[in-house]
Parts: structure tokens; C-alpha cells; sequence
């Protein structure tokens, strides 16, 4: 590998952290991408990817700690290390900040504060950041906010219908999944400017799924609201619920720990099906299970209602994106989320469906459906490469 000056780019979450480096010749260019699954658990593995080449390494993460410095253990031990730049981070949860910021002590501090608002997330990030700060003092680290592509969203969308004081307290919608949905926006520039500026409906399925309605290049509305637990239907979140369930469960004793934990951990998908957040697992099972295949059903059929909802706010839809794992994957589930949509000129092509076509929609149609793989990392990496010299 060449003496050069790279970008690292590392996606914490409670359970896993993905990591890329990156170098920039006439573009970013990712060599190496890594990532530390199910931590905490027996099946934790460190999964290595570099010239097309996978591995696996013996790796101590019997929690996130024990991760975090195993990573930075890893990281000293690669002679490139010495020439990274900078560090980006993913930070889930920024409230009021709107831009990539120089990590310093005074954010740190900041972000402390609101950890609460993302105790799944939060925590998680702020700590590989200060174990980086204390081993690395001199290292640049960058923090990018998923909430920033969602700073255009007008108080219609934005605002609950609660007493205004709250709203003064940072309590609204905030959206998030917007390091990839600033992304998917700029592949599709890349492959159709006009599409870009027009009616977009870009929906990021994975574990964690949302939607965000774009309108001349700016959001104007998403799924996820004040946390990442709001909206439609994921693996083990419950999206959107009545209020009064959470005052059923506080009147039956249930505290705010477990209801976090019950909404994040134990909803969703596998709430529903008592079998598997996963839905490649599910659609194996749907057959033969009535419950799996009740939780695939609630997963298109909520979609679909979204984007009607968001059909409305637009005005029209022109351009419809799948990406995410489940989006990018899951051919028979694009299919069921688009049938029955004609109505609003998104028609399916089954044959290009099926092979995950980068365009998935039958030739003639009112509205382009896309399939766009997403790329955190090297948005993350782009992001830093732009501000380091602001920062310096």
C-alpha cells in the first residue's frame, strides 16, 4: 500500500462497527473495508475485506469496550495508520447540529447530554470516540450527523402537535438515515440530474428502515421522528405506536429502560413473528407460519401506505429508490411493497426485479423505480475530506 494520507471512516452502533479506509485520487477509493458484528455475544467476528479478499480475525469483543480497543489495537498494528488524516464518525443524533463538526471536548460534553435521546446509538459512538481522543490526542476526528439532510424539513412535518415548550426543548422530528440518503441523492445525480431535482421517494430497508420524501433536492418530510424507534415497521424496533401504549405500560410498571428495550430490542419484526428479525429468515418460514408471514405482510403494507402519504406531499412521485439490505435484496418484497400502486404510475418489471436491476420499473412508466446499493462510509469519508481544511 503506498505512503499517502488517508481517511478513516468508523459507524458505531451498540452491537457492531463497521470501518472503511479510504485514499483520494481523482476520487475517494475505498481500500479496505471492515466490520466487528454481534459484539457482546458468542457469534462476535471481525470481518475484514481488502482487494476483493475476505477474512476473518480473532478478536476480543465480549462488549463494546472490549471491541473498541481491539479495533484501535488493530488499527496501530497496520502501517497506514500513521498517515490517516482524519477520522469520520457516524453520529446518529445531533438535535440541533446541522454540519460535519471537529470533535472537541465542548461536543463531547454536548453530546452527553442528549445520549438519552439514542441510548442504542449515542453511548456507543461518543465512547470509540474518546478511546481514539486519549490513545490518539493529535488525530483529527470528524463527527457527521445522520439529522443533517433532514434540516430542511418545514415545521409542518417537523413539528408534533404538544405544548410549544417542548418543541423550544429540541423535542420534533429529526429524521435520520440521512448520511445515506445524502448518498442515494448524489448517485442519482450522477445517473439522471433531472430525476435528482424532481419528485423522490427514497426508502432505506435494512434492520433499522426508513423513508424520506425529497422535492427539488431537499427533504421536506421523513419516517423517523424524535428517535430512531419512530416510523414504519424494522427488524426489532416497533415504529410508530399509540402513545397510550406506553401509559398502559407504565401504569402495568414498566420503566423507561425496559420500554426503550421492549420498542428497540424486542418490537418490530421479530415482535411480531416471535421468530426472527430477520426477514431473509422469515420469508424462508412465511410458508409454513402464519406469524412470519403476518410480520413480512405489516412490513409492505405499511411502505405502501407511506408512500402514498408522501405521494400527497409531493404532489406526485417520479422517482422511487429501494436501497438498504432489504431494499437492495429482497426482489419478492420490492414487488409486494409496488402492487397495487399503478394508481400512481409505479409498475414493477418482475424480470428486472428479480436480478436487482439498477432500474427495477417497467420502460414507459410515470415513475423510474431504482435500485441504488448505499454507501455510508464513503459519504462519511467525502463529508470529512470536504471540511478538513476548514478545520485546520
Amino acid at each position: 500500500m503506498p505512503c499517502s494520507e488517508y481517511l478513516l471512516t468508523i459507524n458505531a452502533g451498540s452491537s457492531s462497527i463497521r470501518m472503511a479506509l479510504f485514499i483520494e485520487e481523482e476520487e475517494l477509493r475505498t481500500l479496505i473495508s471492515a466490520k466487528i458484528e454481534h459484539i457482546g455475544s458468542k457469534d462476535a467476528r471481525f470481518t475484514i475485506e481488502q482487494n476483493n479478499n475476505k477474512s476473518e480475525v480473532a478478536i476480543n469483543a465480549s462488549s463494546f469496550h472490549a471491541a473498541s480497543l481491539s479495533l484501535i489495537d488493530w488499527l496501530e498494528n497496520r502501517r497506514w495508520f500513521l498517515h490517516v488524516k482524519a477520522v469520520g464518525h457516524r453520529l446518529v443524533h445531533g438535535i440541533r447540529h446541522t454540519n460535519a463538526e471537529l470533535v472537541t471536548d465542548a461536543l463531547l460534553k454536548e453530546l452527553d447530554g442528549i445520549s438519552d435521546f439514542d441510548p442504542d446509538h449515542l453511548p456507543a459512538e461518543i465512547e470509540i470516540i474518546r478511546l481514539l481522543r486519549k490513545k490518539h490526542p493529535n488525530l483529527m476526528q470528524v463527527a457527521c450527523f445522520d439529522t443533517a439532510f433532514h434540516t430542511s424539513l418545514p415545521p409542518v412535518a417537523k413539528t408534533f402537535a404538544i405544548p410549544k415548550k417542548y418543541l423550544d426543548q429540541g423535542v420534533q422530528r429529526y429524521g435520520f438515515h440521512g448520511i445515506s440518503y445524502s448518498y442515494l441523492m448524489e448517485e442519482l445525480t450522477k445517473q439522471n440530474e433531472p430525476a435528482a431535482k424532481g419528485k423522490i421517494i427514497l426508502a432505506h430497508l435494512g434492520s433499522g428502515a426508513s423513508m424520506a420524501a425529497v422535492k427539488d433536492g431537499k427533504c421536506i418530510d421523513t419516517t423517523m421522528g424524535f428517535t430512531p424507534a419512530g416510523g414504519i415497521v424494522m427488524s426489532t424496533r416497533s415504529g410508530d405506536l399509540d402513545p397510550g401504549v406506553s401509559w398502559y405500560f407504565m401504569k402495568q410498571g414498566m420503566d423507561a429502560k425496559a420500554f426503550n428495550n421492549l420498542i428497540n430490542h424486542q418490537s418490530g419484526l421479530l415482535g411480531i413473528s416471535g421468530l426472527s428479525g430477520d426477514m431473509e429468515a422469515l420469508i424462508q418460514q412465511e410458508s409454513e407460519n402464519e406469524d412470519a408471514a403476518l410480520a413480512i405482510a405489516i412490513f409492505c403494507y405499511q411502505i405502501q401506505k407511506q408512500i402514498g402519504a408522501f405521494a400527497a406531499a409531493l404532489g406526485g412521485v417520479e422517482t422511487l429508490v429501494f436501497s438498504g439490505g432489504i431494499g437492495e435484496n429482497a426482489p419478492e418484497i420490492r414487488s409486494r411493497i409496488c402492487e397495487g400502486l399503478g394508481f400512481l404510475g409505479i409498475e414493477i418489471d418482475e424480470k428486472q426485479n428479480k436480478t436487482n436491476a439498477p432500474i427495477v420499473s417497467k420502460s414507459g412508466g410515470n415513475t423510474t423505480i431504482r435500485v441504488i446499493h448505499t454507501d455510508e462510509e464513503w459519504m462519511i469519508a467525502k463529508t470529512v475530506n470536504q471540511k478538513i481544511t476548514s478545520f485546520k
